[in-house]
Order: structure tokens, then C-alpha cells, then sequence
């Protein structure tokens, strides 16, 4: 049976079929927002919190992990993805479980942290949305969700601002790619309310600048959940 083009099964398909590659960029080197901005900016979003534990939801080859780890950080990483995960235990870092979102979302994943993060990890529809759901019940007290993704004005391009699915590209990470994966485009204002109805209070909004563009080269949202107001 073939998968729906643009979905979260065809997400979860794509990062299946690349994961080599994957690893291979991201240790490389080759993804130049990455090395210029976004790594240095969740790493600074996570450690504002001073967690002791966090949890790596869509964790990939485990370098952030690693990079949290080498800071007094126990994390815990979970990707649906195998190869990701055995990449990530061979390096280290981290506890690295296989975990599909549906399982979070499901409440699978009996763990309590200070920090729930998510880098670059919540692309799809459906299960974002379950998983951002669950996220207050992962969280110790005094804990927070940290999300970085696209700035959703500089991603939407010529596009309507109107949230959707939308095409994926490898164009920018390196070679050895194939199948991108689609992606679902949220506004900043559907990321709020995202965050809002699943009992989160209003997020602290960070905006890392790319020094070569003078634009945003992503959005971090760090929300804690309501009982703590």
C-alpha cells in the first residue's frame, strides 16, 4: 500500500531511508545554519534552564545528547528511527530508545525530566501534535518544553502564510540524499495555540539570528506547563 505524500508515515519513511546520510552531514559538519547558529542556540536555550535530566524527543544520530551530556546533563534520546539510534549508542551520550511519537503521545515513555526538548524534531501533522500534548506529563516540576524549528516567516517563503503541508528539501544539507521528507508549516500563532490548549502558558520566544542574512535562522519556543503559574 502506498504512503500518502504528504503525512506523517512519509515523514517517518524518508528519515528511515536517510539516516546514513544524515549522520554523515550532521557529524560532517556540512549544514552551515547549524554550525553558524541553531546548534550553538538550543544548547543555550536548554542550559538557561539548568536541567539535570532532559529528554531528546527526535534525538537523531545523538550529537545534542552528547553535547548536553558533556555539560553535567543526563539525557535520555528517543527517534522512531533504528539506524539513528544505533548511530547515537555507538557514540555515546545519551539512553537511546527507539520511540515512535505515537508511543509518546500514548504515554509508552514512563520518564520524568527537567527538560523536554525538541530540535528540529516536530515536522509533522498528527503526531506533533500528540507528543506536544503528552509533554506536561514528562515534565518534572519546574521543567520545560524547548523547541527549536523554522522561523515560520522565513520558512514560509512565497507560500501563503496559512498553515499545510509542504514539499521537503535536502538542497541544503549535503549529498547523498533522497525522498525528502514533507513538512507541516504552522504560523507562529498556530505554535502558540499549539502550545496553549495542551497546558502550556504563553512561551518565552527566542529568534537566533543568522549573521550572514541578518534574518532569523530559527524560533525557539520554551513553555512551561500551566500548574506552575
Amino acid at each position: 500500500m502506498s504512503i500518502d505524500p504528504f503525512s506523517d508515515a512519509q515523514i517517518v519513511a524518508s528519515w528511515q531511508k536517510n539516516a546514513q546520510p544524515w549522520t554523515n552531514a550532521v557529524r560532517g559538519g556540512k549544514i552551515e545554519s547549524r554550525n553558524l547558529v541553531t546548534n550553538r542556540a538550543i544548547v543555550d536555550a536548554v542550559m538557561s534552564r539548568s536541567p539535570r535530566t532532559a529528554l531528546d524527543i527526535g534525538c537523531g544520530e545523538g550529537w545534542l545528547a552528547r553535547e548536553l551530556s558533556g555539560r553535567g546533563v543526563k539525557v535520555i534520546g528517543v527517534d522512531v528511527v533504528p539506524d539513528l539510534i544505533e548511530q547515537a549508542r555507538r557514540a555515546g551520550g545519551g539512553d537511546f530508545r527507539v520511540a515512535s511519537y505515537e508511543e509518546i503521545a500514548f504515554g509508552n515513555l514512563d520518564v520524568r525530566v527537567d527538560a523536554v526538548i525538541a530540535n528540529f524534531s516536530l515536522i509533522g501533522k498528527g503526531s506533533v501534535e500528540g507528543v506536544v500534548s503528552r509533554a506536561p506529563g514528562l515534565l518534572n516540576d519546574h521543567g520545560a518544553l524547548i523547541i527549536q524549528t523554522l522561523h515560520p516567516v522565513i520558512a514560509c517563503g512565497d507560500m501563503p502564510y496559512v498553515d499545510g503541508w509542504r514539499e521537503g528539501s535536502w538542497s541544503l544539507v549535503g549529498e547523498g540524499f533522497s525522498d525528502p521528507a514533507p513538512w507541516y508549516f504552522r504560523t507562529l500563532q498556530s505554535w502558540i495555540e499549539l502550545l496553549t490548549r495542551s497546558a502550556f502558558n504563553a512561551p518565552h520566544i527566542l529568534e537566533p539570528v543568522n549573521p550572514n542574512t541578518g534574518k532569523p535562522a530559527s524560533i525557539i519556543f520554551i513553555a512551561e506547563p500551566e500548574r506552575q503559574s
